[in-house]
């Protein structure tokens, strides 16, 4: 199958083997994991948890949702805008460039069009109604991270990748000249050309693969976006690690801190955050603009698709922490940050019909058998 990417050979393997992350004969997190992060007494859910287990994985009428394309026509008056998209999917605007993080469009989280887990509704906008993106950012190969028909469609808007060790082979598979391909270690940096504008790949505690047989073959990072007067700290997908007080050392301070909130449960407490560990995080980090990224998408665990938002914004407002929580393709710039609407509240009360603005569910569509390679919705 296609969609389940390529495995690394010739000079890229080399250039990995050479890394400090590389153990032997595959990447692994080398960092100690704090005691406790990872709850041994709790089962580690399966299929059948998967499949029929938990309560309210699921928004029961459509998300609120913006299309954002008017906002983008203007130039954001700090200098830096952002706008949630989906999942890990945001767009930056920063240094006068645009930035697209972990970008994902396809129906499902999965190497299938038919199973695995699906979006809850589509992106705002299509991939095709898109401004010009001046690079794409890939933190790992995860298929809520990687899509190949995302990437497919990006290609052929001739968008730059920026990525972690290894996952270049990934893309290089469906098309990517490997001239706009970059592949960063960790502490490594890329300037974007014809701009004071730098992507950092930095320390995560997570792992990779898209297969039986792959498990971290491929690095996976948090990302670090800097132009000359903003930046951007964007998790990836992480556990709780005291590293991140050597990347506010190294990298801080950050106007804006996107921290993945979702898809966390007790027995994988080490490679997911969940907003109570995010909150820690994002102290570390040494502040800034929060933005909770990774929910509100697909059912990656048991919790309610809610959950993550509602304890999040309880625990940060005892906190006094600043919390950006805008609706799906709400277009927002950190400076202007206003107190958080919990606008999620609303969802499950609805009882007519979504307004005009809102996304329809993706039921009719994402059952669709799709064109081979492709996933919708992409135009």
């Amino acid at each position: 199958m296609k969609s389940m990417g390529k495995r690394a050979e010739g000079q890229r393997l080399e250039r990995m083997k050479a890394s400090a992350q590389w153990l032997g004969d595959r990447f692994r997190n080398v960092f100690p994991i704090a005691p406790g992060l990872r709850d041994t007494s709790v089962p580690f859910p399966g299929v059948r948890d998967f499949l029929c287990g938990g309560e309210r994985r699921v928004p029961s009428a459509p998300l609120p949702s913006l299309d954002p394309r008017d906002a983008w026509r203007l130039k954001p008056q700090s200098g830096l805008r952002a706008t949630w998209l989906s999942h890990s999917t945001v767009l930056i605007e920063i240094g006068g460039l645009r930035v697209l993080t972990d970008p994902v469009w396809g129906p499902r989280a999965s190497p299938s069009t038919l199973l695995g887990p699906k979006r809850f509704q589509p992106v705002p906008v299509s991939v095709k109604q898109l401004p010009p993106v001046d690079v794409a950012l890939i933190s790992h190969d995860h298929y809520d991270h990687l899509d190949y028909p995302t990437i497919r469609a990006l290609n052929q808007r001739e968008v730059p990748f920026v990525t972690s060790l290894g996952v270049g082979a990934h893309l290089q598979a469906w098309g990517v000249p490997p001239e706009r391909i970059t592949e960063l270690d960790w502490w490594e940096s890329h300037r974007l050309p014809g701009s004071e504008v730098t992507v950092t790949a930095a320390p995560s505690q997570h792992f990779s693969g898209r297969g039986l047989k792959d498990r971290n073959a491929t690095l996976w990072s948090s990302l670090v976006i800097r132009s000359d007067r903003h930046s951007v700290f964007f998790s990836g997908d992480t556990g709780l690690t005291a590293e991140y007080a050597e990347i506010r050392e190294r990298l801080g301070p950050f106007d804006l801190v996107m921290l993945e909130v979702g898809a966390h449960h007790p027995a994988w407490g080490d490679i997911h955050l969940g907003p109570d560990n995010a909150l820690t995080a994002h102290r570390l980090l040494g502040g800034g603009v929060l933005l909770p990224v990774h929910w509100g998408t697909f059912a990656l665990a048991m919790h309610a698709w809610d959950q993550p938002a509602e304890v999040l914004i309880q625990k940060a407002d005892r906190q006094d922490t600043p919390l950006l929580m805008p609706v799906l393709g709400q277009a927002v710039e950190p400076a202007h940050v206003e107190k958080t609407r919990p606008w999620w509240r609303s969802v499950e009360t609805q009882a007519a019909p979504a307004p005009a603005h809102v996304a329809a569910p993706l039921e009719t569509e994402a059952d669709r058998p799709l064109p081979k390679g492709m996933s919708w919705p992409l135009d």
